[in-house]
């Protein structure tokens, strides 16, 4: 095995990027993530996750994560929510605001089922960043630094990934601690 892949893998190990396989079980916000559900039937049950919820509910989106996708999600946590400015998730939830709902959640959302390894993969090819497009349009930075998983939107603000690899049966959720927000 040659020099970089030795040092490749062992960075895959230290950062513990292997994929979880179909019978584990992830706990989100007190209850269990089971990887045979979908997106949406998964995210109903996290505790953490009731105003992201709400949101996907009054976005009109949740047929289409409950479709076969594939999908991957950073999911922000209500505390994500509560440190944007006061008044701003209400203000996202009034009907008039639908359409700037729709671009913030579907800034979250990547095409495809991409795991932690996926994700440092590209990163690793990219020097340590990596671009992708979401479902919005815009791009999402990831990089990887002291083996934190940390995504950047497009005006550079960070939100860490705290619980990965969250499997659904149309594609992955990785837990984040703040709301990226497209330009």
């Amino acid at each position: 095995m040659s020099r970089n892949r030795l040092i490749g893998a062992a960075c895959a190990i230290a950062l513990g990027l292997t994929a979880l396989s179909a019978t584990a079980d992830v706990m989100v916000g007190g209850s269990p993530m089971l990887p045979q559900k979908n997106i949406v039937q998964n995210a109903i049950n996290s505790k953490d996750h009731t105003t992201l919820v709400a949101a996907v509910k009054a976005a009109g989106l949740v047929e289409t994560l409950q479709g076969p996708g594939p999908f991957t999600v950073f999911a922000p946590t209500n505390a994500a929510f509560a440190k944007l400015p006061v008044g701003t998730v209400d203000s996202l939830l009034k009907p008039q605001m639908k359409e700037k709902l729709v671009a913030v959640l579907t800034y979250h959302v990547l095409p495809g089922r991409l795991t932690v390894k996926d994700l440092w993969e590209a990163s690793n090819k990219g020097g340590g960043k990596a671009k992708f497009k979401t479902v919005e349009g815009e791009e999402l930075t990831v990089e990887f630094k002291a083996q934190t998983l940390t995504i950047r939107d497009s005006k550079g603000h960070a939100s860490k990934v705290t619980i990965q690899n969250v499997l659904q049966s149309n594609g992955v959720i990785h837990v984040i601690d703040n709301v990226l927000m497209p330009s």
